[in-house]
């Protein structure tokens, strides 16, 4: 277990990491940054499953493209948001993505929740009312592009539970890594910005960083039972809001301490009632 915190730990610090060189980075055209963000990851993946001689294409290969699409979508979305919203909030929002996916998965997968897990939804969405409703400081675009992130989110999710153990892990994300690359990079072909001095450090680093969050992400739950690592996931919001205080200047209303504060409670609450 603690092996596993550990990497719960560099996981969650790294993604903090990459979430803040992304706002660090909001003057740059969106789909350059999940250019960016997509490439370097690609290449790592790519050298693993060529070492590992994973086969690269996978089986499933309809729903990892339908995966790559909604994941490409939740990040795009997720990364405007960040130009709008102090990332640490930003951060919060987007874990209500367990909430879709669970409404997803009783739609599409025809699977059952316990009355009381209705009961933390509602409390977790009652987190975002207190945030938008108490704190004049919230922005109303960056709030709705950041729960239609989480809403694209919890249909990935849905959806690498439909590809199930059929195919490798790293084959599912570099789907997800290349659809990114190639349509990041068209996208941003007009708007292109060239990146100068150490905005091409910080650009090129956002695949390593999120590369390796997801690396020890996925070793952590290997080691350890689900329900006492999934709740560590949410130290990234922790992590997250300290950096922006320090680094962006980011300041937190008591109202907003108390919205992050429930919908991370309801969420964590979740997983260990949903796992019970």
């Amino acid at each position: 277990m603690k092996k596993a915190i550990l990497f719960m730990i560099i996981s969650t610090f790294s993604f903090s990491l990459m979430n803040s060189f992304v706002k660090y980075l909001s003057h740059f055209p969106t789909f350059e940054i999940v250019f960016f963000r997509t490439i370097g990851s690609l290449i790592l993946g790519t050298s693993y499953i060529i070492i590992k001689k994973i086969p690269i294409l996978g089986n499933n290969r309809r729903f990892m493209i339908f995966r790559a699409l909604a994941g490409l979508t939740a990040m795009s979305l997720f990364f405007m948001s960040l130009q709008y919203l102090p990332v640490g909030t930003a951060v919060s929002l987007r874990y209500l993505a367990p909430i879709y996916a669970a409404i997803f998965a009783v739609l599409l997968l025809k699977e059952k929740l316990k009355p009381i897990q209705w009961l933390l939804f509602l409390f977790a969405f009652g987190g975002v009312l207190v945030l938008k409703g108490f704190d004049n400081t919230i922005n109303s675009t960056g709030l709705l592009l950041v729960l239609a992130a989480s809403v694209f989110s919890g249909l990935v999710y849905v959806l690498i539970r439909k590809i199930g153990n059929n195919d490798h892990p790293m084959v599912i994300v570099n789907y997800f890594m290349f659809t990114g690359t190639v349509i990041g990079g068209l996208l941003s072909v007009n708007n292109w910005i060239t990146p100068t001095g150490i905005d091409w450090l910080l650009l090129l680093s956002l695949g390593i960083f999120g590369f390796f969050g997801q690396v020890f992400m996925t070793k952590a739950f290997q080691i350890a039972q689900t329900n006492l690592v999934a709740p560590l996931k949410y130290i990234e919001v922790i992590f997250t809001i300290m950096v922006g205080i320090f680094w962006f200047g980011d300041i937190y209303s008591i109202w907003s301490l108390i919205g992050i504060l429930m919908i991370i409670a309801a969420l964590v609450a979740n997983v260990i009632v949903g796992k019970k």
